[in-house]
């Protein structure tokens, strides 16, 4: 896909601030890609924060000292508008650290998680405003073997679609 050159300069930023999040862990880099009241939400568990320092300060003690030393994002597909982007992309990890930003107050349990995500990044003069990072919580519980057995949920066989689409669907429909 072909990108205007604000395009090119929103992912840019996203790219900085997801490197200050993932590869350098650092917590100030990642603010100063940042508005002065940002906002982030991990929807389905409801953490993040409001407001530059309560979000440092998020990164600093919660987000960034709970990621997995293996975390790493596959990036699936990237939509980029005017002051917008939006990535659907797959989390990878070992759960070898309890990570409370994503699983509040569930100790490691050492199994690998394969969760799809969608961000949806908004930008104001040039910096990064809100995220919203939206996943199927379910599919994490079962992932971690924390959720009654039976229930209509997918697990880790979740990404298969979304990687192949000639995967196996319906499974889940009697």
């Amino acid at each position: 896909m072909e990108y205007n050159d604000d395009e090119k300069f929103l992912i840019q930023l996203w790219e900085t601030h997801t490197k200050a999040e993932f590869d350098l862990k650092d917590a100030d880099a990642a603010i100063a890609t940042m508005t002065e009241n940002p906002v982030l939400i991990h929807v389905p568990v409801n953490t993040g924060a409001t407001g530059k320092e309560p979000l440092r300060k998020f990164y600093r003690d919660i987000f960034i000292p709970q990621m997995p030393a293996d975390i790493n994002l596959q990036l699936l597909s990237r939509t980029v508008g005017k002051d917008s982007l939006v990535d659907e992309f797959i989390l990878h990890f070992t759960h070898s650290i309890r990570m409370d930003w994503f699983a509040p107050g569930i100790e490691a349990t050492g199994k690998k998680l394969s969760v799809p995500h969608v961000g949806i990044i908004s930008f104001s003069n040039r910096k990064i405003s809100s995220e919203h990072i939206y996943w199927d919580q379910a599919t994490v519980l079962d992932q971690l073997g924390i959720l009654q057995s039976g229930l209509p949920v997918t697990g880790s066989s979740q990404c298969h679609r979304l990687l192949n689409s000639n995967a196996p669907a319906n499974d889940l429909i009697p």
